[in-house]
């Protein structure tokens, strides 16, 4: 059987996987978080492909590396993790009362082999009218800086969300469904 590496030093991934009692290791990937892809779903993948592929390459053979890559996008722009709170603020001020996209690329590649699975998961986001006031208290939480789009949905920042249309769990940074259904491929089964 195939030991799991997860490419990612993210809280929230490592939870999630966790939650479904996978064993794992964390291998974090340092690869530069920007490609030149206009379709952002492929953008997801690449960056997920990108990831685990730094880690695969250098295992021996016997393991399967997870990498992930979550993608805020707003009328075909593309908002990452902010750099400071000014860059959060836009951010937020941006989603307020609109409905934007959160896409999660998923890469699995095998060690060795380089057998891989890539797939992605899209889910709809609706934010209520927020104040200036409301985002600058968010901001303030702490928990814009490390998050695309300048929002996290499993701590305070559900206050923000008014609906989703699609998987919870891809907002928080990994499809659980849709990487069960992957790492079954691979003979690993969760259920």
């Amino acid at each position: 059987m195939l030991e799991i590496v997860l490419a990612s030093s993210s809280p929230r991934r490592k939870e999630l996987l966790e939650q479904l009692g996978l064993k794992f290791k964390i291998i974090s990937s340092n690869v530069d978080e920007t490609a030149d892809e206009d379709d952002v779903c492929l953008l997801a993948e690449k960056l997920a492909e990108i990831k685990a592929y730094e880690i695969a390459r250098n295992l021996d053979p016997g393991y399967l590396v997870i990498g992930a890559d979550t993608i805020v996008c707003i009328d075909s722009e593309v908002l990452g993790k902010p750099k400071d709170e000014a860059e959060a603020f836009n951010m937020l001020r941006k989603l307020s009362g609109k409905t934007h996209k959160v896409i999660t690329g998923i890469a699995l590649i095998e060690s060795f082999s380089g057998r891989k699975i890539i797939s992605h998961e899209e889910t709809l986001v609706k934010f209520r009218d927020l104040e200036d006031q409301e985002i600058m208290r968010y901001i303030k939480t702490g928990e814009s800086m490390d998050k695309a789009g300048a929002y996290g949905i499993q701590k305070v920042g559900a206050v923000l969300v008014e609906r989703i249309d699609g998987c919870y769990f891809n907002v928080v940074g990994l499809p659980l469904a849709k990487l069960t259904q992957m790492l079954k491929e691979f003979d690993i089964k969760v259920l």
